[in-house]
């Protein structure tokens, strides 16, 4: 091989051809490596190394740890080839360790407490908006009311000298829109239900967002100034909907409060920080930004405006954002006081300018190095939107779960009487395998609504009816949306569906099934590159198209497909035992007499 041209210590890909006949040189590596390390054995600079990984859509640091498969494909660039190093005994178990340990450093190295992030949901009329308002007036310096609060959707408050962030969102559907377009924006939910009126329908449904999201709930018992409170049976409600408060044995932390007279909000506050602390949430704010699109508007003076939520890391004026299919140098950040600001750090809400188009909410953000970079994640993200533009639907469960690597089928089931649901939901959930999990994330009676499909695409779920049918206006959604809406009246031909559907979830067996065997007792030539080989069948038969291997004395010589087959100069199908053919292999034409041929076909069961 062509010994590599160097500037410095510094070797390019385009400084390695290997000259023509020559094999490439071989360079041994672990089965996994830093970035760092990967250019200092390639005696490459770590930029050259991170250029070649961008270019194979794998954004890294210098300290980030990398597979084989990647840093092959990078050593492959610079003319050379990879073979993975075996380590053994004491070294392989000291290698591990050792990778560990950077793992670890990676994984935690500049990571610092971060704000938690809110989202308030519950039944209409039941104070949410008076609520936000209190904590605002608690929390919000005088001289910042009135700015841009009202209009950023977002804001943070501050006690004991640590931050909250509250998103004020319109209610559980805003939140499970943002969930299904992949945001996971959310940290903590609070609910708030109101004491005189307990839990209503809305109440049932923000608690099946938040469960299905994953995320913990505080309980904002609110208007207990009012003579008709009655928490105890609001408890009692909540216990029959999943929610045991601490005080009754449960889990579930429950705050009295009264947003019209502000007593319970700082009480309030605390718990939301002790429920923050529990969960550790931290992040690097020294990394480049990634983020969430709360809201985006096209201002006439401004144009494209987004309000975005800091997820991790810091964004800055200047920096390359990638929003969705959106992207732009930011020109300028304004705070939830309506502040301009040059930096914002983690769980901050942030209205930026700058982008070429208005993004939708629940768009993801991350910071790109270059122009080049966004386009080639914009790129990447096209091509993930029309892979994801497909929903979950009995036809297709085994291909969307496993392409999303999660064996579980999340089902929304209505049913017509409230004795028809435990049956049901029983009979579902016992077709649950080891390997497979059906979970029903909300049951209930009555028709079919617009929320019921709103979980459906938040959870990549189906809905069943049991003898009742979908709304008008949730017909109209799932059509939209692609959202599998079934009707059943006969429970066994629901669960017969439904088994059958999961029985693709399970990754299908390949088997190789041999279909026959010949001799080749002739050679023929059919042009000045392809041989006909002349063979008799001995066993089963020979097909167009199986797939074929060439035994000379036992030795495999070739495996490859039949890609035509001939008798007396007319084309067949298949020729069986005891007749004889002449046949043409794909790519191969090295024959003997004598060889075997061994006619095989693969087989995929469930």
């Amino acid at each position: 091989m062509a010994s590599p041209r160097r500037a410095g210590n510094v070797v390019g890909p385009s400084d390695t051809p290997a000259s023509a006949g020559a094999s490439p040189a071989i360079i041994e590596i672990p089965n996994t490596l830093s970035v760092k390390q990967l250019a200092e054995t390639l005696h490459a600079s770590p930029v050259d190394v991170i250029k070649q990984l961008m270019r194979l859509g794998i954004f890294a640091n210098i300290n980030q740890i990398i597979d084989f498969q990647s840093a092959a494909s990078v050593i492959a660039t610079f003319g050379l080839q990879a073979k993975l190093r075996v380590e053994t005994g004491r070294k392989a178990a000291a290698a591990v360790r050792e990778m560990r340990k950077q793992q670890l450093l990676q994984d935690t190295a500049g990571l610092k407490p971060r704000p938690p992030v809110v989202t308030v949901m519950g039944h209409v009329d039941h104070g949410k908006t008076k609520l936000l308002d209190a904590i605002r007036r608690t929390n919000v310096v005088a001289s910042e009311a009135g700015g841009i609060t009202q209009h950023i959707g977002a804001y943070q408050v501050e006690i004991q000298d640590q931050k909250i962030t509250f998103l004020d969102t319109p209610g559980h559907e805003a939140f499970t829109a943002m969930r299904a377009r992949g945001a996971q924006v959310t940290d903590i939910a609070v609910l708030v239900v109101a004491a005189d009126d307990g839990v209503m329908p809305q109440t049932i449904e923000a608690i099946d967002h938040a469960k299905a999201a994953g995320v913990p709930i505080v309980v904002a018992l609110n208007k207990i100034d009012k003579p008709e409170a009655n928490p105890d049976r609001v408890k009692q409600q909540l216990a029959e909907a999943g929610l045991v408060v601490e005080e009754w044995g449960g889990e579930t932390i429950c705050v009295p409060v009264s947003a019209r007279e502000g007593t319970g909000i700082t009480d309030l506050l605390d718990n939301i920080l002790l429920v923050a602390e529990m969960q550790e949430l931290k992040s690097d704010p020294n990394r480049p930004a990634t983020g969430v699109v709360i809201e985006a508007k096209l201002d006439k003076t401004k144009g494209p405006v987004a309000t975005v939520l800091v997820h991790d890391g810091s964004l800055r004026v200047g920096d390359t954002a990638v929003i969705g299919t959106s992207w732009g140098r930011l020109k300028a950040m304004y705070n939830d006081s309506g502040k301009q600001i040059r930096r914002a750090g983690p769980s901050s809400p942030v209205e930026i300018l700058g982008l070429n188009t208005v993004p939708q909410a629940g768009e993801t953000l991350l910071v790109a190095q270059s122009e080049q970079q966004a386009k080639a994640v914009i790129e990447k993200r096209k091509q993930e939107q029309e892979a994801a533009t497909r929903a979950v639907s009995l036809a297709n469960l085994y291909d969307q779960i496993n392409a999303g690597k999660v064996k579980e089928l999340a089902v929304i089931l209505k049913t017509d009487v409230q004795g028809s649901i435990e049956p049901v939901r029983a009979s579902l959930e016992q077709l649950s395998t080891d390997e497979i999990r059906v979970r029903v994330i909300r049951s209930g009676t009555g028709s079919i609504t617009e929320s019921d499909i709103l979980l459906a695409i938040a959870s990549k779920g189906i809905v069943v009816g049991f003898s009742t049918d979908p709304e008008p206006g949730a017909k109209r959604l799932a059509e939209n949306e692609g959202v599998s809406v079934r009707r059943y009246d006969i429970i066994y031909n629901l669960v017969d569906d439904v088994s059958k559907a999961l029985k693709g979830m399970l990754a299908p067996v390949k088997v190789e099934v041999a279909e026959g065997r010949a001799e080749i007792i002739a050679i023929f030539p059919a042009s000045k590159t392809v041989k006909i080989a002349g063979v008799r069948i001995t066993e089963g038969k020979a097909s167009r198209n199986s797939s074929v291997r060439v035994f000379r004395k036992d030795k495999l010589l070739s495996d490859t497909v039949v890609s035509s087959i001939r008798r007396f100069k007319e084309d067949v199908r298949e020729v069986a035992t005891g007749f004889e053919a002449g046949i043409i292999l794909k790519d191969y034409n090295d024959f003997q007499i004598g060889d075997i041929l061994q006619f095989y076909r693969i087989e995929e069961t469930a």
